[in-house]
This record gives structure tokens, sequence and C-alpha cells, in this order.
């Protein structure tokens, strides 16, 4: 019997976006349900624990709603557009991003002051999500001019982070950049790439705890407080002082620079609305329970992104920006602005959606039906 012109293996190579081995896509755990409800409820449980650990007190639960409810909403968004247009989804997105943070002239500059969110941390972070979006649209796009056009995009996103005055949000992005090329070699190992980013945030968070909690040698955080300031060391320590104080519910929401005042830290450091870090700012609003939900979040965005139909460079990708998301945020206050937390969660969708040209037998870019074995 005579082969069919797409049954090939050249054209089969060919017909794939971006040039991916046929072997990798046939290869993807198809989508199950079972992942989206497990996500439900997590999300269901931080909200819950957002009301327990505001009952009570003068606590301002908003502000922690606001931000579930954005990342909610963001994912949904990408999952219905990345579905519908799974390039031109993420690199608008991208776009956007870079237009809204940079067409201002007098926002491209160290000294600005007048950032898009009016925190050059979070700007950087959005550019940082921005990078990744671009790279994973790259990966979704057939052809070499197109893919290369837009992992430019990238590599500009990441740069504009740096004109900003992010060193931070620049190494990060550029960090994205290099995993995102590097994911293109991962083939059917995803889990393995997804484990090793999943070592990279745990032992931020873990570091930035221990740092807070006077447990490193003295050889080791005396360099770590000089290049992170002395006071958002010091802002950590309150958050962990809070946190030994009430390990159960916390103080409550956004009650952190009510409480940390009475401190002996808050002698030296003027009260700030927030640690700067978003797993010592839980732990010391919500307690322990808090902190364990928010580590069970990022496990299950994990596992959806392992589970997700879409080629591995495009989930290694989403999971390297996110992973670099969660790096700024063990650092900085970036999950305290809902755009940011709307587009993690819209990144995150695209990277699980299944594209509507998948289902039609197509590859999700107009070519012809891929080869399943």
């Amino acid at each position: 019997m005579n082969r069919t012109a797409d049954e090939t293996p050249d054209t089969a190579r060919t017909d794939l976006p971006g040039g991916l081995d046929p072997r990798e896509v046939s290869a993807v755990r198809p989508q199950n349900g079972a992942v989206d409800a497990v996500g439900i409820a997590v999300l269901a449980c931080c909200a819950v624990w957002v009301l327990i650990a505001a009952a009570g007190r003068s606590a301002r639960p908003e502000g922690a709603l606001l931000a579930l409810l954005a990342v909610t909403a963001g994912y949904a968004a990408g999952r219905v557009l990345g579905a519908v247009l799974p390039v031109l989804a993420p690199a608008a997105g991208a776009v956007a991003v870079l237009a809204l943070v940079l067409l201002p002239p007098d926002r491209v500059s160290a000294r600005s002051e007048a950032p898009f969110l009016g925190y050059t941390g979070a700007d950087a972070a959005l550019l940082v999500l921005a990078a990744g979006a671009a790279c994973c649209a790259a990966w979704a796009a057939g052809g070499r001019v197109r893919r290369t056009a837009l992992q430019l995009v990238a590599v500009f996103a990441a740069t504009a982070a740096f004109a900003l005055g992010s060193a931070a949000g620049f190494a990060v992005g550029l960090a994205v950049v290099v995993c995102s090329l590097a994911a293109a070699r991962m083939g059917r190992h995803r889990l393995l790439g997804l484990a090793g980013l999943a070592l990279a945030a745990a032992l931020a968070a873990g570091g930035s705890c221990a740092l807070a909690a006077d447990a490193l040698p003295n050889r080791v955080s005396a360099p770590l407080t000089d290049a992170l300031t002395r006071p958002r060391v010091e802002l950590w320590h309150q958050a962990a002082a809070l946190a030994g104080r009430h390990p159960l519910r916390g103080v409550g929401p956004e009650r952190f620079a009510d409480e940390s005042g009475a401190l002996p830290y808050g002698s030296v450091t003027p009260p700030a609305g927030t640690p700067r870090s978003a797993p010592l700012q839980l732990a010391a609003e919500q307690g322990c329970p808090g902190v364990a939900l928010l580590a069970v979040a990022y496990g299950w965005l994990l596992c959806a992104l392992w589970r997700s139909s879409r080629p591995a460079p495009v989930v290694l990708t989403a999971a390297a920006a996110l992973t670099g998301l969660a790096l700024l945020a063990t650092a900085d206050q970036v999950l305290s602005y809902a755009v940011v937390t709307a587009g993690a969660g819209f990144l995150a969708g695209i990277a699980t959606a299944r594209p509507l040209a998948d289902d039609a037998g197509g590859s999700g870019d107009g070519k012809a039906p891929e080869r399943r074995r």
C-alpha cells in the first residue's frame, strides 16, 4: 500500500509548528478534567482561608480576594484565547505589555517617577511574563522567520526591564529566554524540566524564610543581606516574628503594618505595608496554612502544565516564566498587583489550553494534521 503525502516523516516534521519533533507531540498527555477540578478546589480553599484569617479582626481581605479573582479571570481568558488563537493571543499579550510599560518616553528611565503600575518591580514582573508569552508564541508559530521575530520580542522585553532599573527583572527575563531555547531539546522529558523549576522555586522560598528566621550561618547571611539591602531583610525579620507569634491564622490580611510596629525590629525600620516577600507576607498575615496553600497552588500549576496537551517547549517556557515570577515574588511585593496576577493566570491558561485546530485534526496553525502513532 502506498503512503499518503502527510504520512512521510519529512512532511510530518515540517508540518509541525516550529519544527517540533512529531514524536514529542504525539507523546503529550490528553488533558484531564480532574486537573481543572483540583485547581478550582485549591482556589476555593485559598479564598475560604483568607476569610477565616480575617474573621473577628479589623483585617482587610479584599486585596487577597482581588488577587485570587484576577488570577482566575486571567486563567479563564488564557484558556479561551489559547484555544482559539494559540499564536496570536500570547504574542498580542506580550506586545500589549511592552506598549503599556514603555510607550510613554519618560518611563524608560531608572529615575522615572511614573511607572505603569506605580512600582518598577511590578513593571519588571510584567515584562518577565511578556518575555515568556512571546517565547510561547514563537514555539506555537510555524516558520523560522516568525519564530525568530517573536524570540527577539522576548529579548527586548527582558532588556526593557533593565532599562526601567530592575536588574533582577532583566536577569530573570533573560533566564526565561535561555530556558525557552533549551526547552526545545527536552523532547518528551518535560517532567524533568518542571522538577528543576520547582526545585529552584523551593530553594528561593526556603532561602528567604531561613534568612528571615536567622537560620543561616553568618558567612552566608551577611552577603545576602548586603545584596538584598538591610531594610528589606529587617522587614523579613518582622514577618518571621509575627508568624512565630501567630502560626495558625497570622495577624490577618493586610495587617502587617499595624502589627509590625510593636516588634523590636519596628524601631529599626519604619512600618511598611508588606514585608516585600509573598511567602513571608502570607506567613505573617495568614499563618502556616496560607503558605501551604500557596505551595499547593504552585504545585497544581506545574501538574497542569505537565498534563497539558501543548508541546514541551510551550509548556516549559510558560513554566520558566511563572517560576521566574515566583522568584521575584520571594524578594519583592510583585504579587500585590492584580495586573501581575492576572498576567500570570493568562500565561498559565495559554500553556494549558487545547487549540481548537487540534480537535479538528490540525496542528493549531492551519497546518496539515499531525500523525499519531
